[in-house]
């Protein structure tokens, strides 16, 4: 089967805007959970089969751990805050 020729001269190819919308009669309400679901698939495999992650997957995960980390210590530290701030104003 043949490419359609482009029908625009700045047409490049690519999609702007996923066009998986409610209310449509094309819409696939479990598209995303799937598609993750088989990038978590994908990436388990890789790993079972004992290949190294790319460093742009290194970089990503190692990103998200910091994230998560710093979630914990603002969590804590803004409570530790609050709770100086509550006895500060109650010994006044």
């Amino acid at each position: 089967m043949a490419r359609e020729p482009k029908r625009f001269e700045d047409d490049d190819g690519r999609t702007l805007v996923d066009m998986n919308v409610e209310g449509m009669p094309w819409y696939q309400s479990g598209r995303k959970k799937q598609d993750r679901a088989q990038a978590r698939a994908e990436l388990q495999a890789r790993i079972d089969r004992g290949e190294a992650l790319t460093r742009r997957e290194t970089l990503r995960y190692t990103f998200y751990a910091t994230l998560a980390g710093l979630t914990v210590v603002g969590v804590i530290g803004g409570g530790t805050v609050l709770f100086v701030l509550l006895l500060w104003l109650l010994w006044r």
